[in-house]
């Protein structure tokens, strides 16, 4: 076991900027007054699962499908470059369905909106460069976030209002991009002394 306060703290800003759960209030509010109401425990729980399993288990996958983490994190690179482009410029280069299921809040927060592309790509770009108990200490730390927005949301949304919640994404837009390309340059350079 070798924690590192660094890695975690780094591991937690680069999840939290990706989930964006601060950002995502205003869909967390839709969301419970289409759904009625909103199970932020399941949901935040079932978002940590999903993440700690592909945490071990997205490795075997790329290597079944012949990846090597070195390119796959290249590519997690350039999709955070693009999500930090949207929380900068205030558009939308990904388009969700609309039409997604809402029979229970659970599974469209869970899943696509914590647990997406984005932060599913992010965790095994950390992984090609941070310790996986770091990882896991940041993803923890992360859904407890999560657990306490989710819960809070209404009252978030009051205090900080729309002006707040957009300072707040392109503050942690500009840190993603950051992250963006110092994961890329650290990528490229071990995929070209592997080359």
């Amino acid at each position: 076991m070798q924690f590192d306060f660094k890695e975690i703290f780094t591991a937690f800003m680069v999840l939290f900027a990706v989930i964006d759960i601060v950002g995502n209030i205003p869909i967390v509010i839709d969301l419970r007054k289409k759904a009625g109401h909103i199970q932020s425990e399941k949901a935040s729980i079932i978002a940590g699962v999903i993440l700690i399993v592909f945490l071990f288990l997205g490795n075997s996958i790329l290597k079944l499908i012949g990846i090597d983490v070195n390119s796959f994190a290249v590519a997690g690179a350039f999709i955070l470059f693009f999500i930090a482009l949207e929380m900068i410029l205030g558009i939308t280069l990904y388009k969700q369905d609309e039409n997604a299921s809402l029979t229970s809040a659970v599974f469209p927060l869970a899943f696509p909106l914590i647990a997406g592309p984005g932060s599913l790509t992010t965790l095994l770009s950390l992984r090609a460069e941070f310790n996986i108990e770091n990882i896991i200490v940041a993803v923890i730390m992360n859904v407890v976030i999560i657990y306490i927005v989710l819960k809070t949301s209404a009252k978030i949304e009051r205090f900080l209002g729309v002006n707040g919640i957009n300072i707040i994404r392109k503050v942690f837009g500009v840190i993603l991009l950051a992250i963006a390309v110092k994961l890329f340059a650290h990528n490229i350079k071990a995929l070209f002394d592997i080359a």
